[in-house]
Protein backbone atom coordinates (compact mmCIF):
# COMPACT_ATOMS: atom_id res chain seq x y z
CA UNK A 1 0.00 0.00 0.00
CA UNK A 2 1.30 3.01 -0.80
CA UNK A 3 2.64 6.14 1.77
CA UNK A 4 -0.41 7.82 3.37
CA UNK A 5 0.39 11.46 1.49
CA UNK A 6 0.79 9.39 -1.60
CA UNK A 7 -2.56 7.14 -0.93
CA UNK A 8 -4.77 10.90 0.03
CA UNK A 9 -3.27 12.68 -3.81
CA UNK A 10 -4.27 8.91 -5.56
CA UNK A 11 -7.61 9.09 -3.90
CA UNK A 12 -7.88 12.33 -4.80
CA UNK A 13 -6.69 12.20 -7.95
CA UNK A 14 -9.06 9.10 -8.93
CA UNK A 15 -11.93 10.89 -7.45
CA UNK A 16 -12.91 11.95 -11.29
CA UNK A 17 -12.32 8.84 -12.75
CA UNK A 18 -14.49 6.53 -14.73
CA UNK A 19 -13.97 2.87 -14.69
CA UNK A 20 -11.16 1.89 -17.03
CA UNK A 21 -11.67 -1.78 -16.71
CA UNK A 22 -14.78 -3.80 -15.98
CA UNK A 23 -14.48 -7.30 -14.53
CA UNK A 24 -17.89 -9.47 -14.92
CA UNK A 25 -18.79 -13.16 -14.72
CA UNK A 26 -15.41 -14.40 -15.54
CA UNK A 27 -13.81 -13.02 -12.75
CA UNK A 28 -10.17 -12.39 -13.26
CA UNK A 29 -8.90 -13.83 -15.81
CA UNK A 30 -5.50 -13.74 -17.62
CA UNK A 31 -6.56 -11.24 -20.40
CA UNK A 32 -8.40 -9.27 -17.50
CA UNK A 33 -5.11 -8.44 -15.96
CA UNK A 34 -3.13 -8.20 -18.91
CA UNK A 35 -5.83 -5.40 -19.85
CA UNK A 36 -5.41 -3.74 -16.65
CA UNK A 37 -1.48 -3.43 -16.70
CA UNK A 38 -2.01 -2.16 -20.07
CA UNK A 39 -4.38 0.43 -18.95
CA UNK A 40 -1.52 1.24 -15.75
CA UNK A 41 0.96 1.49 -18.18
CA UNK A 42 -0.91 4.37 -20.14
CA UNK A 43 -2.36 5.81 -17.27
CA UNK A 44 -0.57 5.05 -14.31
CA UNK A 45 -3.99 5.32 -11.65
CA UNK A 46 -6.74 3.67 -13.23
CA UNK A 47 -10.33 2.76 -11.75
CA UNK A 48 -11.38 -0.78 -12.30
CA UNK A 49 -15.55 -1.65 -11.71
CA UNK A 50 -15.79 -4.95 -10.52
CA UNK A 51 -19.68 -6.56 -11.89
CA UNK A 52 -22.39 -8.01 -9.43
CA UNK A 53 -22.00 -11.18 -11.05
CA UNK A 54 -17.94 -11.62 -10.32
CA UNK A 55 -17.37 -15.06 -8.62
CA UNK A 56 -14.88 -13.54 -6.41
CA UNK A 57 -15.15 -10.64 -3.36
CA UNK A 58 -13.76 -7.15 -3.90
CA UNK A 59 -10.71 -8.08 -1.82
CA UNK A 60 -9.67 -11.62 -3.80
CA UNK A 61 -9.78 -9.28 -6.72
CA UNK A 62 -7.56 -6.56 -5.31
CA UNK A 63 -5.24 -9.18 -3.98
CA UNK A 64 -4.72 -10.75 -7.12
CA UNK A 65 -4.28 -7.91 -9.41
CA UNK A 66 -2.11 -5.71 -6.63
CA UNK A 67 0.47 -9.31 -6.91
CA UNK A 68 1.38 -7.89 -10.51
CA UNK A 69 4.45 -6.15 -10.05
CA UNK A 70 4.47 -2.61 -8.99
CA UNK A 71 1.02 -2.38 -8.67
CA UNK A 72 -0.41 -0.93 -5.65
CA UNK A 73 -4.08 -0.72 -4.33
CA UNK A 74 -5.03 2.63 -3.53
CA UNK A 75 -8.36 2.32 -2.18
CA UNK A 76 -11.24 -0.21 -2.21
CA UNK A 77 -14.62 1.33 -2.33
CA UNK A 78 -18.03 -0.53 -2.60
CA UNK A 79 -17.30 -2.71 -6.16
CA UNK A 80 -14.61 -0.52 -7.64
CA UNK A 81 -10.84 -0.87 -7.11
CA UNK A 82 -8.58 2.49 -7.59
CA UNK A 83 -5.18 0.74 -8.45
CA UNK A 84 -2.12 2.39 -9.32
CA UNK A 85 1.38 1.80 -10.67
CA UNK A 86 4.57 4.22 -10.71
CA UNK A 87 5.06 5.00 -14.72
CA UNK A 88 8.77 4.07 -15.29
CA UNK A 89 9.65 7.22 -17.09
CA UNK A 90 7.09 10.02 -16.66
CA UNK A 91 6.13 9.17 -13.43
CA UNK A 92 2.94 12.16 -12.36
CA UNK A 93 2.36 11.56 -8.69
CA UNK A 94 5.87 10.53 -7.51
CA UNK A 95 9.00 12.43 -8.16
CA UNK A 96 11.91 10.49 -10.55
CA UNK A 97 13.77 8.06 -8.39
CA UNK A 98 17.02 9.47 -7.19
CA UNK A 99 15.57 12.50 -7.08
CA UNK A 100 14.63 14.47 -3.60
CA UNK A 101 10.91 15.04 -3.55
CA UNK A 102 10.54 18.80 -3.79
CA UNK A 103 9.44 19.42 -0.11
CA UNK A 104 11.75 17.69 1.44
CA UNK A 105 14.32 19.26 3.04
CA UNK A 106 12.44 22.37 2.84
CA UNK A 107 11.86 24.57 6.14
CA UNK A 108 8.67 24.50 7.80
CA UNK A 109 6.50 27.74 8.71
CA UNK A 110 8.72 29.45 11.20
CA UNK A 111 12.05 27.20 11.41
CA UNK A 112 15.37 28.50 11.20
CA UNK A 113 17.16 26.72 7.90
Amino acid sequence: MPSAPLRRALRSAGHALDPVVQIGKQGTTEKVVAQVTQALLDHELIKVKIGSECPETRFEVADRLAGEPGVKVAQILGRTILLYKRHPKHPKFEPPQGTPHPKAGAAKVGERP
